[in-house]
């Protein structure tokens, strides 16, 4: 059995309990022009998934104008970039995970399918962000979640493979690109679920 060498982790939902923020600021963005996205949906569908796939569905399901896209990315931006910098706290369990796991030698990475300012603030506010040897967005791949391009190009820049890697992930289309990608998947329920518990079968060497 190889030993774990890296661990790889999605954002939302994972290290930052944000995916209600996600949601609400798209549909706060929608709102203008009379559509949302029920929670049902959210959570069925298109947890997890970036703006534009989510926009894409709108318009194919719904109707919704494919000329107003670029505008709603934008206003969603907007309003998730205001509940990242008033709602994101520190969290002491993350930083004292994350500590303990790269005094043990493990490799550290974020792969999230937000856009890579989201990332950098997210981590920032939360404090996280100079634990982490690599972090990749949605904007550093050609395919997003749950195609496993973004982790596979993480291994490759760690210079792992995928038996030596843990990847945690909590959305449908987050677990899915992560089991594609040959990797042990963690899965958890949210932000709350990722502690240094969580590794103790898998990590008894630095444990």
């Amino acid at each position: 059995m190889s030993q774990i060498k890296a661990v790889l982790f999605d954002l939302d939902g994972v290290l930052v309990d944000a995916r209600e923020w996600h949601y609400e600021a798209l549909n706060e963005a929608l709102a203008v022009f009379g559509f949302s996205i029920s929670r049902e949906e959210h959570d069925s569908y298109y947890n997890g998934l970036p703006t534009v796939h989510k926009l894409r569905r709108l318009s194919l399901e719904k109707g919704f104008p494919v000329e107003l896209h670029e505008l709603i990315q934008s206003l969603k931006q907007k309003h998730t970039k205001r509940r990242l910098h008033s709602l994101t706290r520190p969290s002491f369990e993350k930083q004292l995970m994350l500590r303990q796991l790269k005094t043990g030698g493990i490799k550290l990475a974020v792969c999230s399918n937000s856009i890579r300012e989201t990332v950098e603030v997210m981590l920032e506010n939360a404090m996280l962000k100079h634990y982490f040897d690599l972090l990749l967005s949605n904007e550093d791949v050609k395919n997003n979640k749950p195609d496993p391009e973004i982790y596979l190009l993480a291994m490759e820049k760690l210079g792992v493979k995928p038996e030596e890697t843990i990847i945690v992930e909590d959305a449908p289309h987050g677990v899915m690109a992560a089991k594609a990608s040959g990797a042990t998947v963690l899965v958890v329920d949210n932000a709350n679920d990722v502690n240094m518990y969580l590794f103790k079968n898998h990590l008894s060497h630095i444990y």
